[in-house]
This record gives structure tokens, sequence and C-alpha cells, in this order.
């Protein structure tokens, strides 16, 4: 019994954990409709992170009195490059739903899907299983659903396009070297130096684009919310949940993102959605749990 309670509490926090990172690129859109940059919204949202994160790792020093094992110079070197990743894609992203509705925006960031299985398939040197080319072809189609490519009524900015696939490239990675980089140490000190590493990449874009005046009402305005939401919340969240789910579980439970994202944005946003796009975020759903589910009968 205590057992499946265990289960259930993952389920509970992976979900909670991927509901919060749903809502995250509506108000990024709601930001941008205020006059604020892409650079403005990074910025603030990295630094409130960081100082978040930093907060969580010494409530944990002092309640483990100090006995945990710290991060070493290796350690520290290759979370932050892993982590420079996990900026690209808050980047990438953030770009992309400037261009393009937050509905289509969060389709094309669930292109990880297929993306991960290319990945493993370099990475281990061999074919995927025929249940994970069933997933992704489910994908596939879902994506052309789900982003309504095939009305001709709806003319998609390229720039957008680009951008969300480079933003489902830069979360493949962050996903394979969050669950293999440093393991050993706790997940508050990984968190806090993959935000560091990430934190370069965006302050360099910040300092290379922000032309204008950099506007510090962000901080006031959104900079709290978005790092709650984006950097704070829910990684703490599914590092929680997912070792009582196992990632099968914990990926399928994770899947509530999309959808969360999409009503988000025709609530708050007024992005139409129509009927067919539905079925797409359905499909790329039923896609997550055919990709998770062992289907193989115990003997």
């Amino acid at each position: 019994m205590t057992s499946q309670n265990n289960v259930l509490k993952g389920v509970f926090l992976v979900a909670l954990g991927a509901t919060t990172y749903g809502m995250l690129a509506t108000f990024v859109k709601m930001a941008y409709s205020e006059g604020y940059t892409t650079a403005e919204v990074t910025t603030s949202q990295f630094i409130y992170g960081i100082l978040g994160i930093l907060m969580i790792n010494l409530f944990q020093r002092i309640k483990n009195k100090n006995t945990a094992v710290k991060a070493s110079p290796k350690n520290i070197f290759n979370l932050m490059l892993a982590g420079t990743s996990l900026g690209m894609t808050s980047l990438f992203y953030y770009l992309a739903v400037k261009y393009i509705p937050v509905s289509i925006g969060i389709v094309l960031l669930m292109q990880t899907v297929w993306m991960g299985v290319l990945l493993e398939m370099i990475l281990e040197k061999k074919l995927p299983s025929k249940q994970k080319v069933i997933a992704v072809l489910i994908v596939l189609f879902g994506t052309v659903l789900a982003t309504n490519i095939i009305n001709n009524d709806i003319e998609l900015d390229w720039r957008g396009l680009v951008w969300g696939m480079l933003a489902a490239a830069s979360f493949t990675t962050t996903m394979f070297t969050a669950n293999s980089v440093s393991t050993e140490i706790s997940s508050a000190q990984r968190s806090l130096y993959m935000l560091l590493g990430g934190a370069v990449i965006v302050f360099s874009f910040a300092f290379a684009t922000q032309v204008t005046a950099f506007n510090l009402e962000i901080f006031l305005k959104w900079g709290i919310v978005l790092s709650l939401f984006g950097t704070i919340i829910p990684p703490l969240l599914m590092t929680a949940g997912f070792p009582l789910t196992g990632i099968g579980l914990g990926s399928i439970v994770s899947a509530l993102e999309l959808p969360v994202s999409v009503m988000m944005a025709y609530v708050l946003l007024n992005e139409k959605v129509i009927f067919s796009q539905w079925v797409g975020i359905v499909l790329i759903i039923l896609a997550i749990i055919i990709m998770n589910v062992n289907f193989k009968s115990k003997k």
C-alpha cells in the first residue's frame, strides 16, 4: 500500500510540475504584449531562478547539517556545460512564441519525443523498437494536425517554426544531460549549476541584442512569476516526482503540459484552437503513452 501511495504522490508531483510549466509560455506572451523584450524576460527569469535555487540549497545544507555530497570542480563544470542547453531552450522557445501562437509553440517543443528516439539511436548505435517507431509516426501525424499547417487560412511565420524546432532540439539535449550528468549530488545543487550554465547563454544573448535601455520593471512585474513557473517549481517537482513514478509513467504524466499550455493560450490569449488541432494534441499524448507503456505480457 505504501508503494502505491508513493506512486500516487509521484504522479501528483509530476502532474503539478508539468501543469506549472505548461502555463509559462502564456505569461511570456503577456509580457511581450506589454512591450518587454526576450532579453528582459529571460534575464529576469534566470536571475530570480538562481536566487530561488540558492536559497533552497542553503536551506538543505542547514537541514542536512552540511553532510550532503558537495559538488566537485569537475561536477560544476560538467553541469554548467550541460546547463547551456537549458538557457538555449528558454531563449529559442520564447523567441518562437514571439512569432507564432503559444498553442503551436508547445506542439513544436513536443517534437522532443522523436528527437529523443533519434538521439538514443545515435548514442546507442542501434535501431529503435517497433513501438517507438509507431509512436514517432503518430507524433508526426499529430503535429501536422496540431499545428494546422494543412489549413491554408493560417500562415505560420517561418521564424517561429525554426526557433520552435531549435527549442525542441536543445530541450532534448537538456533531458538527456539532466538524467545523466553528476547524478551523485543533490538535485538542488544540480539545478543551481545547470541554471548558472544557462544564465551564461541568456546574459550573453541579452548583452548582444538589447539595444534599448533594460526595463527594470520586468523584475517587479513578470520576473518572479516567470522564474517560479519556469525555473523553480517545475524542476523541483519533477526531480521529486520522477523517482517515485519511474521514467515511463512520469513521461506520460508530464505530457499534461501540452493540453494545459493550449488551454491557457485559449483562455487568456484568446488563441483560436480548432477541433483538428485538439485531435493532433490527443495523438501526441497517445504517442507518449505508447512509447512508455510496456506491452509485453508478464509470464
